[in-house]
């Protein structure tokens, strides 16, 4: 579909939107946040659906949805177990029927105002408009320092460019939807995966809003969990690394093997020094086993690939023909 059929229907409000709302523990707020996308979906198009892909949640989210279900073209998946937002949004892609599609979450966090632009931006040819925060001021000093610190290193160790700061709110063209939904990998960076995908992209500048509702689920370790699942997911450096690293000590070793020896060719053999055995065998059992864990992070993705397990569960699936 070239830009000015896009433009066309658009005007027209005839173009197809799903828009997609990973839910978990939003009891507070859900039932507000989807009444709100409701009103401005039917400002923007009359042919429109919404997903909504409950991540199991410990509340009355889902039970609070149901009646929703009935009165307004809202669709419900509910997973059988927790199984993240990642995967959440990978189920609401395979199940969606639209034209593009719009990724959003269900606490007020993403501006409903910024759809309008993300619709502009595709008529004119983008297939993918992607929200980037403007700033990250309310979030600590840590997390924001961790952010800037992975955005830097992926940007460093992949091929992927991955813009900083650019989150899961964006607008993605039935091209886009159709390349996600052939990718079958388990372990999930949307963000990686969005930007691997390729296409014509445009970043559009948002403020990021308080939580309408609720606490977030996503703590530091699980964060950290993520950043570690993009850099094995898009990056074989680490491994190239620590293969240089002991390319680096074996020589290191070699070298000092030379010295000793020709230091007892010359000189006699010396007492040997037992401080500097123990700092020996400690640094390089370290170095061991640091690579160890590394070796094992990406052999533990495998092992979780070719088991070919699903990539979710569903328990209720409501809404759909």
């Amino acid at each position: 579909m070239n830009s000015s059929d896009r433009a066309k229907r658009l005007d027209n409000k005839q173009i197809f939107i799903s828009y997609i709302v990973p839910a978990y523990n939003e009891e507070d707020v859900i039932e507000s946040f989807l009444l709100a996308l409701d009103a401005k979906a039917k400002e923007l198009s009359q042919q429109y659906e919404i997903i909504v892909v409950d991540d199991a949640s410990q509340d009355t989210t889902f039970d609070k949805m149901l009646p929703l279900s009935d009165a307004y073209p809202i669709k419900l998946l509910k997973f059988s177990r927790n199984f993240g937002k990642e995967i959440a949004l990978s189920a609401g892609l395979e199940h969606c029927q639209g034209d593009v599609a719009i990724l959003i979450d269900g606490d007020f966090q993403h501006p409903l105002d910024l759809i309008p632009e993300f619709l502009q931006h595709w008529a004119k040819g983008y297939d993918m408009a992607y929200g980037v925060r403007k700033s990250r001021e309310h979030e600590s000093r840590i997390k924001r320092g961790f952010a800037k610190f992975f955005y830097r290193l992926m940007g460093k160790i992949t091929k992927v460019n991955i813009p900083p700061n650019a989150g899961d709110y964006r607008l993605l063209d039935r091209c886009i939807i159709d390349a996600l939904n052939t990718i079958e990998e388990r372990s999930r960076f949307m963000k990686g995966i969005y930007a691997w995908v390729g296409f014509k992209s445009i970043a559009v500048e948002f403020d990021v809003k308080k939580r309408a509702g609720g606490t977030s689920s996503w703590s530091f370790g699980s964060l950290a969990e993520l950043a570690i699942t993009g850099i094995t997911s898009f990056s074989e450096i680490p491994l190239r690394f620590w293969g240089f690293i002991g390319l680096v000590i074996s020589l290191l070793s070699f070298l000092y093997a030379v010295y000793i020896i020709c230091e007892t060719l010359f000189f006699g053999i010396s007492t040997p020094g037992f401080a500097t055995l123990i700092v020996a065998i400690t640094f390089l059992g370290g170095i061991q086993l640091l690579s160890i864990g590394i070796l094992g992070e990406y052999i533990g993705r495998i092992f979780n690939e070719v088991k070919q397990r699903p990539l979710y569960i569903l328990a209720k699936k409501i809404g759909f023909d």
